[in-house]
């Protein structure tokens, strides 16, 4: 038995595991930081699926709203799962941008939806193992900690915008290696 609700991304999607672990951890304690721990971990998946799929075009511009709602996503995703990355965006979204308290039902909510939208992604693209079919998402495994005060919204302001530029250079660094080869 997994203590996490997400092993099933561990073999192929290692990065996606590691923010969706964070999430799942953080759910009870930190709302806010589980919060933009999901939306982070969807943005890692969503920039997967447009670098492996061939079927889906990219958008205008590049940021997660536009990828999402680009029509061939849509698609490809199907509207409830669409419905799932659009909550999740939501929500990370307030929880790095605006003052209010961040609910530890938002943390919930965006952890469940987060497994549902990596759940299918594991389905849709996994090369080897898939998840089995009646796998759910188990409310137990999350980490029932004291609420803590987590990082302020101005401290998740700069991790994003630090992770956005790394991200960033790992693109440029990918598309050099594209064109060398």
């Amino acid at each position: 038995m997994s203590d996490t609700n997400f092993q099933f991304l561990c073999p192929e999607w290692p990065d996606l595991h590691e923010a969706a672990v964070k999430a799942e951890a953080l759910a009870y304690s930190d709302a806010r930081s589980a919060c933009f721990y999901a939306r982070r971990t969807l943005e890692l998946a969503v920039h997967w699926l447009y670098k492996y799929d061939p079927a889906l075009k990219l958008p205008y511009r590049e940021n997660l709203s536009a990828l999402i709602h680009e029509p061939t996503f849509r698609k490809a995703v199907g509207p409830v799962t669409f419905a799932k990355a659009r909550l999740i965006k939501e929500v990370g979204n307030l929880a790095v941008h605006s003052p209010k308290p961040m609910r530890q039902f938002d943390a919930l909510t965006a952890t469940r939806e987060l497994f549902h939208f990596c759940f299918w992604l594991a389905r849709s693209y996994a090369r080897g193992t898939k998840p089995a079919d009646g796998l759910a998402f188990n409310p137990d495994l999350l980490t029932k900690a004291a609420p803590v005060s987590g990082p302020t919204q101005e401290q998740l302001e700069r991790l994003e915008t630090q992770l956005r530029e790394r991200d960033e250079k790992l693109a440029g660094l990918f598309r050099d290696k594209t064109a060398l080869d």
